[in-house]
Parts: C-alpha cells; structure tokens; sequence
C-alpha cells in the first residue's frame, strides 16, 4: 500500500486551486488585509499561479514550482518586501478563512495550518 500525499489527500489540484484563488479573493476584498493587498502587484493572476504552484510542490504534488523557478528559497524572495506581525498576521487571518471555506477538515488540513503558521512567521523581517 504506498501512502497519500498531502496533496491528494486534500484533493488535488482542483482543491488547491480553490484554496489560492478563495486566499486571494478574500485578500482582495477585505478591508482587513489592506496592508499585505498593497504589498502585491496590482494583478494579482501571477501571485495566484505562483502560490498555486508552490503549494502543490510544498504538498507533494507536482514540482513545476521548482521546475519554473528553482529551490523555493521563500524567505529570501519576500526580502525586498517589508514583513511584520501585522503583514504576517493580515496574510493569515485571509489564509484561515480559505482554508475553512475550502479545505476539508480533518488530520491533514490540521499538520498544512501548523506548516502555514510557521512558513507565514518565518517570512517576517522586521
């Protein structure tokens, strides 16, 4: 029996998908996540295939993250942005409502949400 990836055990592409395009929705239109809204290109289309891309990778899914951009070095790509707890804190509060909305609940959403909260924090630099 070989095991699931986190990715299929959320559902694939089409569920990741939902998750980024739901994320940047909601970042998008709420007035609460104005401060990280600004930090992105007025388009947000390329920021959404790249955190789709990147998430399929990180889960076990397909690499064309890498593939496209090389090793994901997170950290060091979101340096020219300014990063605090709010910005942090304004990114997860979008995140958690996808992640609800989208994600079905359970074991494996839990261990992505513990990942996620520790990815966002890791990005701070200030």
């Amino acid at each position: 029996m070989t095991s699931r990836t986190a990715y299929e055990s959320l559902g694939g592409a089409p569920t990741v998908h939902a998750l980024v395009e739901r994320f940047y929705d909601i970042m998008d239109l709420d007035e609460h996540a104005a401060g990280i809204r600004a930090l992105h290109p007025q388009s947000l289309e390329g920021s959404r295939q790249k955190l789709f891309e990147y998430f399929s990778f990180w889960l076990g899914g397909p690499q064309t993250y890498v593939e496209k951009n090389g090793h994901p070095r997170m950290r060091s790509r979101h340096m020219p942005f300014t990063i605090g707890e709010a910005e942090r804190d304004q990114w997860l509060h979008c995140m958690r409502q996808a992640f609800e909305e989208v994600l079905p609940a359970g074991e494996t959403r839990d261990k992505f949400w513990e990942a996620i909260v520790g990815l966002a924090d890791h990005m701070r630099n200030q």
